[in-house]
């Protein structure tokens, strides 16, 4: 605006702005404190715009996919830790057609009989499925907690199976506290799934152990095809026993 109060353009061509100078320089504190509170605050949304932009790129698919990630990874990682570990299936390898033994001796495949797997229910199996792995005979009050946790490590390494049975001859004991020794043993051995057999006719026992009363737990080794690779009567821990049960493999 001319300063006759003419409207129309000045002499050096500029638009027209209405603009007013105040005479005292300090009346333009107040807006310089609010220009420079909205640039801080331009400066903040551009920091964070940047540190977000990687996961706002694609919207809410990152973030979301990075939650379930992390989720699933601990999930995994309790089971792990915590969860059961299950035993090894049975082999699917056919039964030895010409054994070097007959049955129950070793070299030749199991007794032809039926045992029962003890579970949360009771299942009928026939004796000779139960391979490859190793076949404890437990005689009462055997003493072998650190056998039993031993086998089952190795038979878990090795992803064979490891199973439970009493010897019941001559213990007049009832069968059910029978049952629950031998889960008692079975639930310290940590590194492994030792199973609970019950042979009613204690032919497990009559063929490979000892006579009645003998000390120590029978181990009896089993190859996929269903022949008795070894008997081992009160058997030691160590690099020997180790390398017999990682043959059955």
């Amino acid at each position: 605006m001319r300063p006759d109060g003419d409207p129309e353009p000045d002499d050096y061509g500029l638009p027209r702005v209405d603009v007013v100078v105040p005479d005292d320089a300090r009346e333009l504190d107040r807006d310089v404190l609010a220009y420079r509170r909205e640039e801080r605050r331009r400066r903040r949304r551009d920091r964070v715009g940047r540190l977000l932009r990687p996961f706002t790129r694609y919207g809410l698919a990152i973030p979301i996919i990075t939650g379930a990630l992390l989720v699933a990874l601990v999930s995994g990682g309790l089971m792990t830790a915590f969860g059961p570990r299950p035993a090894p299936r049975p082999t699917g390898t056919l039964l030895a057609p010409h054994p070097s033994a007959s049955p129950g001796r070793v070299g030749g495949i199991l007794p032809d009989a039926e045992v029962a797997l003890v579970g949360k229910e009771r299942t009928p199996v026939a004796l000779r499925d139960l391979r490859p792995g190793v076949i404890g005979i437990v005689p009462p009050s055997c003493g072998c907690e650190n056998l039993v946790a031993k086998l089952a490590g190795e038979a878990r390494e090795f992803h064979l199976n490891l199973w439970l049975a009493a010897d019941r001859r001559g213990n007049a004991a009832p069968a059910d506290r029978t049952r629950r020794e031998l889960s008692a043993l079975a639930g310290a051995a940590h590194a492994g799934a030792p199973q609970i057999i019950e042979d009613g006719r204690g032919v497990l026992a009559g063929t490979y152990r000892p006579s009645p009363g003998s000390p120590g737990l029978t181990a009896v080794l089993v190859q996929p095809d269903g022949v008795v690779a070894d008997v081992l009567h009160s058997p030691q821990p160590g690099p020997a026993l180790t390398e017999k049960i990682r043959a059955l493999g």
